[in-house]
């Protein structure tokens, strides 16, 4: 909903929204509200001037007070509750939801002890990574670089130069930050 909304538009939205949350039919919201589903069809649709003798019935049809009609909608659940993903040995949590921050997404990953070498071939891909390391020793190789990045640390670098992670000497618990790119190879492999 935006500031300049107008309370016709709102209802007509709020009236779509609810009906669908309760799995409700036109003709049932019609039923309940005792007007002609036609009516109510254009009203939804904005081919009709919502009256405000509408709105206590079509209020009651779908079970929340007029207020709540006119209200713009409750602001979704801020919690991410995504499960943890497991790929190979190494489990990611999602910080983010899906579609945040412009395609960007968090993630705490554990990566187990025995995850010392890198491949034949590091990978590269469009895009910038973030790593913040929360405890453990991550073995970090950049380029021609062999780092091992510290609890406390964070890394960022482009993905355009080959790289690789993994665990020195047991497991590493970090967070890192990847776009749709560093997604697909670095938590779907």
């Amino acid at each position: 909903m935006t500031a300049n909304e107008a309370v016709d538009a709102r209802v007509r939205r709020r009236l779509r929204e609810l009906r669908a949350e309760r799995g409700l039919t036109l003709a049932q919201v019609a039923e309940r509200a005792h007007i002609d589903i036609s009516t109510l069809s254009r009203l939804e649709a904005g081919k009709r001037r919502l009256a405000l003798d509408h709105l206590p019935a079509l209020a009651a049809a779908l079970g929340v007070s007029a207020d709540e009609l006119v209200g713009a909608a409750p602001a979704p659940d801020p919690r991410v509750r995504a499960k943890p993903v497991k790929m190979g040995r190494m489990t990611a949590w999602p910080l983010t939801n899906r579609g945040a921050a412009g395609g960007l997404q968090a993630w705490k990953l554990l990566v187990p002890a025995g995850s010392e070498d890198p491949p034949d071939e590091l990978p590269v891909h469009e895009g910038h990574d973030w790593i913040y390391v929360l405890s453990g020793r991550l073995r970090l190789i950049l380029g021609e670089k062999d780092l091992v990045i510290e609890p406390g640390e964070a890394v960022e670098f482009s993905t355009w130069t080959p790289h690789w992670f993994g665990a020195v000497d047991g497991p590493v618990e970090l967070i890192g930050i990847f776009g749709p790119q560093g997604q697909r190879l670095h938590l779907h492999d």
